[in-house]
């Protein structure tokens, strides 16, 4: 059978932000139980005095406390160099039986440019190539025949190296994403290997996100 606790780790589980909060102890908890009471009865199916959810919200705190500072922050803590690019272009092209061959010419293109910044990624229906700006014409003539979903300029990127550890820590990007959320910054693209992510936002949201990021074990 359920018990209080579980119920209330489940529902407050759900709520990333709550979560997050009430491990900073952010949440007034009376506040927290009289507002997740119904939900919990309703979980429960029966009658439940809220100094039950109370306690159980006490002892759930330092549990994510926990969880939070001992793993991730330790991961956040080795984070590695930023590295800032700007003046990038945002493509996106639907997939289509000639959009591979469309891309070897491009990888030809910025085969000849070593210094180059570009990435591309695939997915199931689209495929987005990021590049610098002064070569849209170049682009746009390697792929003239495509669909172009969208096109961004004004855009830079942040590379951040993650120390190798960083497969084998659950919450890790969340963490990340959740603090440039919490700042307003809206993210355009995300491109990820195993040790290392960028992430594409607009040129006036770059300082702002290298500040944040740059703090973020702090």
């Amino acid at each position: 059978m359920k018990t209080v606790a579980q119920s209330v780790e489940e529902i407050i589980k759900k709520k990333p932000f709550l979560e997050s909060a009430l491990a900073q102890g952010l949440i007034n908890m009376t506040s927290l139980a009289k507002d997740i009471l119904p939900t919990v009865k309703e979980d429960l199916r029966k009658e439940i005095n809220q100094g039950a959810i109370v306690m159980a919200i006490k002892r759930l705190a330092p549990t994510l406390e926990f969880q939070i500072n001992h793993k991730v922050k330790g991961v956040l803590n080795n984070l590695g160099d930023i590295t800032v690019r700007s003046k990038l272009a945002d493509y996106t092209f639907s997939v289509s039986e000639t959009l591979i061959k469309n891309q070897l010419t491009f990888l030809e293109l910025v085969g000849s440019h070593p210094d180059l910044y570009y990435a591309v990624s695939r997915g199931v229906y689209e495929t987005t190539i990021v590049i610098s700006d002064k070569f849209q014409e170049e682009v746009e003539s390697i792929f003239k025949d495509e669909i172009v979903i969208s096109k961004k300029i004004g855009l830079s990127s942040l590379t951040i190296k993650l120390p190798e550890e960083n497969t084998k820590v659950a919450g890790i990007y969340y963490y990340i994403f959740r603090d440039l959320a919490w700042d307003g910054i809206n993210i355009q693209e995300v491109i990820s290997t195993t040790n290392e992510f960028t992430i594409i936002v607009d040129d006036n949201q770059v300082e702002k996100a290298f500040r944040l990021l740059k703090n973020l074990g702090k």
